[in-house]
């Protein structure tokens, strides 16, 4: 009777597919909604497109960086593989523990609950006021449970091999792509003819930080500015994550030293020039000051769009009353898309985990269709948990900051392998190495610090270096009970 496991992955991905993994992983919701607190914090358009080119920047560097990695290790894991050959198995443990416990399945969490709150502009019975029963002060509503649906559902695809989840992943990731560029045709040329763009560049520069509840306005500049730069920077970097996820699934990629370093690159920069021009777009459309009162699109502006839909917003003044209905549809293309590479990629960090005995020891098993079936389950079950945890904002800096934490270890890593290995192959090297590892590191810390400062951050932030430290007792038990 032959096995009905599979003793090891199949590589059958090639450079298209990897690339649409970094593309299909990094846009969800985001993009379609931080826009507008960004334009609170900042109060001028100069400085909101500035942030969001800073982060196109930081996230082509780093993916950049990454591809050393990439080339050197080519193997199930990534990132976790990275850091445990740069600074041991305590460190990458305590990595795996936070992807687990929040960096991965708290964004799955957070793009699901996304999804299930454009789902409800079509089933309103998935609004979260429709509160089905209590358990102590967590209120579970029909929105919950068809959040934690959709990753049942997606992490069930996966386990039936890693052709259906690229499947999934190639169709979902074409069609945003292709919505969020005609996005960006139809509001530029709508700008070009309203000269709404060129208004909004009249004072760039004058920045200004608005409150949600009434308005109210005060002008900033010197720390005051850099402060609100530095959290401006948690949302659009939280839209332009989870681009590393393609290193997890190194094992399945046809020739990884070259199509995993390739695809960081293509993936991130395709991404993060759309991200830039969608913003030109929403400029091009509204004005980017306006009241929570407004009576219309136009008068609540960028800064107050209603629920923060600025794309929705944006494409209201185009497609009249069918623009909620249409931008609510590409949303949960893009939020069902984004999380079928996060649940297909994750699994498998946790898989190099627990062959190193650091993760529970079923996830080692791969089924009859060559993936860590038991792997994905468990993600799955500790997902759907947070995704009643908390709001959608609290998700997102909880992971946010934890993956700038260990993405500024895994680069730290390329500078220690170059000094402790200096003769081990290099298929491809950093570009721009020192400067560009050196520029990632500089700029992550000086937000990660503003974070931590900042009152609106300092508390969700710390919560993840909380996560992050409780991972060292975690390690030694764990390490206790193996021997």
């Amino acid at each position: 009777m032959p096995d009905s496991n599979a003793s090891q992955f199949k590589q059958s991905l090639g450079a298209l597919d990897a690339t649409m993994l970094v593309s299909g992983a990094m846009i969800g919701s985001g993009i379609f909604i931080v826009s507008a607190d960004m334009a609170r914090n900042l109060g001028a358009s100069g400085w909101l497109l500035l942030v969001w080119v800073l982060t196109g920047v930081v996230t082509v560097a780093a993916a950049l960086s990454y591809g050393e990695l990439a080339g050197m290790m080519p193997k199930a894991g990534g990132q976790y593989i990275y850091i445990q050959r740069a600074f041991g198995t305590l460190t990458s443990f305590v990595y795996g523990w936070t992807v687990f416990m929040v960096i991965q399945t708290g964004t799955i969490a957070a793009v699901a609950v996304a999804f299930t709150k454009y789902s409800a502009v079509f089933f309103p019975i998935l609004n979260p006021e429709n509160i089905l029963f209590s358990v102590g002060s967590v209120g579970v509503s029909v929105g919950s449970l068809f959040a934690m649906a959709s990753i049942v559902l997606l992490t069930y695809i996966n386990t039936r091999g890693i052709q259906s989840g690229k499947m999934i992943q190639n169709v979902f990731t074409i069609a945003k792509l292709v919505a969020l560029f005609g996005l960006i045709v139809i509001g530029i040329s709508y700008g070009f003819k309203s000269g709404m763009l060129a208004q909004n560049f009249t004072d760039a520069w004058s920045s200004s930080k608005s409150t949600a509840t009434d308005g109210s306005t005060v002008s900033i500049g010197g720390v005051a500015l850099l402060m609100a730069l530095g959290v401006s920077m948690i949302g659009s970097l939280f839209s332009a994550d989870a681009w590393n996820n393609v290193t997890f699934i190194a094992a399945e990629i046809k020739n990884p030293r070259r199509n995993i370093p390739l695809s960081l690159f293509l993936g991130t920069l395709i991404v993060t020039t759309l991200y830039i021009l969608a913003n030109v777009a929403y400029l091009s459309i509204l004005p980017l000051k306006g009241s929570p009162t407004g009576v219309d699109v136009l008068a609540r502006g960028i800064q107050f769009a209603q629920y923060d839909r600025v794309a929705t917003a944006a494409m209201s003044l185009i497609f009249n009353d069918s623009a909620a209905l249409i931008m609510a549809a590409l949303i949960m293309i893009s939020t069902f898309g984004c999380n079928n590479g996060l649940i297909l990629a994750g699994a498998r960090l946790y898989y190099a985990m627990a062959q190193d005995g650091l993760f529970f020891k079923q996830a080692t098993q791969l089924n009859k269709n060559a993936v860590p079936e038991k792997a994905l389950w468990l993600q799955c079950l500790w997902a759907c948990g947070l995704c009643l945890s908390g709001t959608y904002g609290q998700l997102l800096n909880y992971c946010t900051f934890g993956s700038l934490i260990f993405y500024m270890v895994t680069i730290g890593g390329i500078f220690v392998l170059r000094r402790t290995e200096p003769q081990t192959e290099r298929p491809y090297k950093a570009f721009g190495y020192p400067l560009v590892p050196i520029l990632y590191l500089v700029t992550t810390l000086a937000i990660c610090t503003i974070l931590l400062i900042d009152p609106k951050t300092r508390f969700d932030s710390s919560m993840g270096l909380i996560i992050a430290a409780v991972g060292v007792p975690v390690y030694y038990f764990t390490k206790h009970k193996k021997a």
